[in-house]
């Protein structure tokens, strides 16, 4: 089972983006799908959760301007970036897990990320 995470790409500051990220199996194989976001020489960090039921949780910095949401039906799950920031520039990963978290070493499946850039 593969992650394919896609919708990157360059906007201005204020502006909105939208993330999908689809699976290539039948179904999701991890209840929980987060998004990460890596900033070049920076760790990887992460951005929000999502559980099979939709409860989600969002990293302090994204609060109130990003809304993770999954439609199982169609195996895919979205990251809506609004208010985008330049700080926002990373490459975004969304990733899986048994586990409903924010530790990216609970995930143990991964999209090949998505560059996000964002300018002044």
């Amino acid at each position: 089972v593969q992650l394919q995470a896609s919708g990157g790409g360059l906007v201005q500051a204020g502006g909105s983006l939208g993330l999908s990220c689809t699976t290539s199996g039948r179904t999701f194989s991890r209840p929980n799908m987060g998004w990460f976001r890596q900033a070049p020489g920076k760790e990887r960090e992460f951005v929000a959760v999502i559980s099979w039921t939709s409860t989600t949780y969002y990293a302090d910095s994204v609060k109130g301007r990003f809304t993770i949401s999954r439609d199982n039906a169609k195996n895919t799950v979205y990251l809506q970036m609004n208010s985008l920031k330049p700080e926002d520039t990373a490459v975004y990963y969304c990733a899986g897990s048994s586990y409903y978290s924010g530790r990216k070493d609970l995930y143990d499946y991964w999209g090949q990320g998505t560059q996000v850039t964002v300018s002044s």
